[in-house]
């Protein structure tokens, strides 16, 4: 599904610039701090135009792939046969992982990771999906680690950051996780997991009405993105 290019929300941004100085000067820390990220957001926004074709790599392979039951065992089985045909290569341990992952099997998942890393020190896969594992279970630090290790394999990879971004998110180091989305979105403008981590970054910091405004955002790029749409329902209750 391609994005379709959206003009830009012009109205916030002209806010910002005609606030008075004297109350820009009076305004809380709290509130200086959720400025600085919106003025990322703001940028995140100018960059989504220049890019037409966005990537869905992270969401569809790695958080909110649909599988069916049979699907997922015969993955299992495909994945365990390669890893026993090839033992020494990193990339079937960690396919073998994502197997693993998929089937709610986290334990193994991170036993194959950690073999594709012994295998391969400097494997950016493993450390990423290793990184999302932790992720999923909250072990936050550990996530952020693996995160880390991975923007230093490959500075160029968005993933590594955009994994940074939503553990520094849940550890609610919210300056942070702006910083590395901002990262993220440098490498990959018009990504929707970025848009949307944003999104979540303000959902967080209680800013529901900016929250909204991001999830909807995301789905001028693509209509059909299932965490934006949880993201306006979670909003609107609250």
């Amino acid at each position: 599904m391609e994005a379709q290019e959206q003009p830009l929300n012009q109205e916030r941004e002209t806010r910002s610039k005609q606030e008075p100085e004297k109350k820009r000067k009076k305004s809380n820390g709290t509130k200086n701090e959720k400025f600085k990220w919106w003025q990322t957001l703001l940028i995140l926004i100018l960059t989504l135009v220049i890019s037409v074709g966005a990537c869905y790599y992270v969401s569809q392979k790695y958080f909110w792939s649909k599988y069916d039951n049979n699907r997922l065992a015969e993955q299992l089985d495909s994945a365990k046969a390669v890893a026993d045909a090839k033992p020494n290569d990193p990339k079937s341990h960690v396919n073998l992982g994502y197997a693993y992952f998929l089937n709610g099997d986290n334990d193994e998942a991170i036993t194959q990771y950690k073999m594709a890393m012994d295998l391969d020190k400097n494997y950016f896969d493993a450390y990423f999906n290793l990184g999302l594992v932790y992720n999923k279970e909250n072990r936050l630090n550990d996530s952020v680690k693996m995160a880390q290790k991975a923007t230093e394999i490959s500075p160029k990879d968005y993933k590594g950051f955009l994994l940074k971004g939503m553990s520094y998110r849940k550890l609610k180091m919210y300056k942070d996780a702006i910083e590395a989305l901002n990262e993220a979105n440098k490498l990959m403008p018009a990504n929707t997991d970025i848009i949307y981590e944003v999104g979540r970054v303000a959902e967080d910091q209680g800013d529901k009405k900016n929250a909204e405004q991001i999830y909807k955002d995301a789905l001028s790029y693509d209509p059909l993105y299932k965490p934006a749409l949880e993201g306006l329902e979670r909003v609107a209750k609250k």
